[in-house]
């Protein structure tokens, strides 16, 4: 049998189901990943549904986006999580390791294995050759504990590469064209597959770049071939037993096929507030910044930051302009100092960061009012980087370097000089340096540390027979999950506590809605919201929070797909119209009516009919659950339905 290379992953780990495009199937994983501003609902969920210790080969939790300890609720929630990791058997990684996915490559990664993780960037892992997919913190509880992870089969999209990338253009231009040809949804059940003469150009952490931001365009996940490439980065993290190689095999075909020349690409941004709203630098060169940032999951590799270092040698950054250097790993870390690179860096005046997520979460690092801020970050979603009224462009090192040089947005190739030689390291790396802690043989012992800030969660009732309540919000498209549930210093300190956090709810869009959602809390509400409902991050805070405050349905015109299946895992419908005209007929404040919808649910009805309260007319909307997930619906959720999936 002739395949490509994701039907080959997805062939040998397929528990359940059939490989047809939209169908539902169950995968086997191997490995999980967590990280602490998901990880910890995670734990209190794995608590909750009494799974015991975990039966993958491998799970890994990271604390690399709650770093700031301005009072005792990180602090206490980082003992949590490794208390939680000692009893059920997980491997711990503290703070000052750095974030999640690069560590994970560098340590844990495994060609031909499968990984999920509650973080949506897991897909970055599909650079090794892994199948790898974000999903929803429970979810990956379940997976943990030996659970198969359900998705619809994706339609994969070949992306070949020929040619090698000019000199100042770099992996992050590679995915940046991806997003400025195809928008952030032109992904949207597919995963993308790359292959061809130019994959060869590309790093193991060039691939990580790309196969990061896959996730910006809406992509279930993103596959690299397992190559020589990849064994030389295994051999040098001292696991090139770990090795093995995967490919497509000779001939394969795609549902879809693109190619792209990389030896005609350029320098591209993507401008406020979207990863799709890419232009080339050119168009909006001359623009003041206030602030570059390099680091990040999204350009975690060493070279990244050599080439930054390489680029400011020497000189200094504009007076005006904050250059923010966030290290990704302890090992990168350890990298730029020994090469001297760090040492470039502080002499051109930058500011060093713990390695960790840090700005790119809104931790720390948030720009000034208004001001263009550049960031190698995967995501420019509005209010992301902590600042209400931000203005932040995704780029390259290249170009976020040579920016902070001139203090307006810059074109690196107008830079008078070479651009920097970069090799790979050839010297092996002594993983001795780096405290991930194994999980104990024997976890009886262990009991788990909840500091004040620890709340159970709470528990939700089944789908009544009928719904009746109010739209609380009629949203546009491309809404994310920043925006439903946002992050940041101020809030995400309270993320095992979703009683505090449904204060915050929706507040960068409708600061009052926490406060309307509560008078209907017993009753039930709607949202109504555009394409690509719940794009961005994997946090199911965005869908367990509005739950709390009584949201049981969003109508959509199309929904993100982990986001999707969070609203779900928690007993919200995920509607969508079947007539695209009746979203302007629906107003915010119009009550909303369901009679029978419990019943229509248990026969498995597709198509529901409600009647808009003020004036009596009907709309037909699609409910398409597979019967898994119509059991989770009428039981309020999935920590309700675990005993019968």
């Amino acid at each position: 049998m002739i395949e490509n290379l994701t039907k080959k992953l997805i062939r040998s780990h397929l528990v359940d189901g059939e490989m047809a495009p939209g169908s539902e199937i169950a995968l086997r994983i191997d490995q999980t990943l967590t990280q602490d501003a998901t990880g910890t609902l995670v734990m209190l969920e794995y608590e909750a549904m009494n799974l015991g210790r975990v039966q993958t080969e491998l799970s890994a939790q990271y604390v690399d986006h709650n770093l700031l300890q301005e009072d005792y609720k990180n602090a206490d929630d980082h003992l949590f999580l490794r208390s939680a990791c000692q009893k059920y058997g997980v491997h711990y990684s503290p703070a000052g390791n750095g974030v999640s996915h690069p560590l994970h490559m560098e340590q844990f990664g495994i060609p031909g294995k499968s990984l999920a993780g509650s973080d949506s960037h897991t897909p970055a892992a599909g650079a090794l050759g892994m199948l790898s997919f974000g999903a929803g913190g429970v979810e990956v509880a379940l997976a943990m504990a030996g659970q198969p992870l359900y998705l619809s089969m994706p339609d994969i999209w070949g992306v070949r590469l020929t040619g090698k990338l000019p000199d100042w253009v770099s992996a992050k231009d590679l995915i940046l064209e991806m997003l400025r040809r195809h928008g952030v949804d032109g992904g949207i059940g597919r995963v993308l597959e790359y292959f061809g003469p130019g994959v060869a150009q590309l790093s193991a952490m060039d691939r990580h770049v790309i196969a990061n931001m896959g996730t910006e365009l809406g992509a279930t996940s993103s596959v690299f071939p397992s190559d020589k490439t990849i064994r030389s980065f295994l051999a040098m993290q001292g696991r090139e037993n770990d090795w093995s190689e995967w490919k497509a095999d000779e001939g394969a075909g795609y549902d879809f096929v693109e190619e792209i020349d990389l030896s005609r690409l350029e320098p591209l941004i993507a401008c406020p507030s979207s990863p799709g709203n890419v232009v080339p630098v050119r168009e909006v060169e001359g623009r003041e910044i206030y602030q570059s940032y390099i680091g990040s999951s999204a350009n975690p590799g060493l070279r990244d930051f050599s080439i930054a270092a390489a680029i400011v040698d020497g000189k200094q950054r504009h007076e005006r302009v904050s250059l923010d250097i966030n290290p990704s790993t302890r090992q990168v870390l350890h990298q730029l100092v020994e090469r001297s690179d760090l040492g470039k860096l502080i002499k051109a005046g930058a500011r060093i960061h713990q390695a960790g997520c840090n700005g790119c979460i809104g931790m720390g690092q948030a720009p000034a009012t208004g001001r263009i801020s550049l960031r190698t970050v995967p995501r420019n979603f509005p209010g992301r980087s902590g600042t209400v009224e931000d203005q932040v462009y995704l780029c390259s090192p290249e170009t976020a370097a040579a920016s902070a040089l001139t203090g307006r947005i810059t074109d690196p190739r107008d830079l008078d000089m070479p651009y920097p030689k970069w090799e790979e390291p050839s010297k092996r790396v002594d993983l001795a340096a780096f405290a991930i802690s194994k999980p104990p043989e024997n976890n009886d012992e262990y009991e788990l540390s909840k500091g004040p800030n620890i709340v159970i969660l709470p528990k939700f009732d089944e789908l009544p027979p009928s719904l009746e309540g109010p739209v609380l919000l009629k949203l546009g498209d491309d809404v994310s999950t920043d925006e439903i549930m946002p992050a940041g210093a101020r809030i995400l300190p309270f993320r095992s506590n979703i009683p505090k956090m449904s204060e915050f709810v929706f507040l960068n869009v409708d600061a009052d809605y926490a406060n309307r959602a509560l008078k209907f809390k017993n009753g039930g509400s709607f949202i109504v919201a555009g394409d690509n409902y719940g794009q961005g991050s994997s946090r199911e805070h965005a869908a367990i929070v509005p739950r709390f405050l009584g949201l049981r349905g969003v109508i959509a015109k199309s929904f993100a797909r982990i986001h999707r299946q969070n609203l779900i895992n928690f007993g919200i419908i995920p509607f969508t119209f079947k007539t695209l005209d009746d979203y302007e007929s629906i107003n915010q404040d119009d009550v909303l009516v369901i009679e029978k919808l419990r019943e229509k649910i248990e026969t498995g009805a597709s198509e529901i009919k409600i009647r808009h309260g003020a004036d009596g007319h009907c709309f037909t909307v699609k409910a398409q659950l597979t019967d898994r997930e119509a059991k989770m619906i009428l039981a309020g959720g999935i920590l309700s339905s675990v005993n019968s999936l």
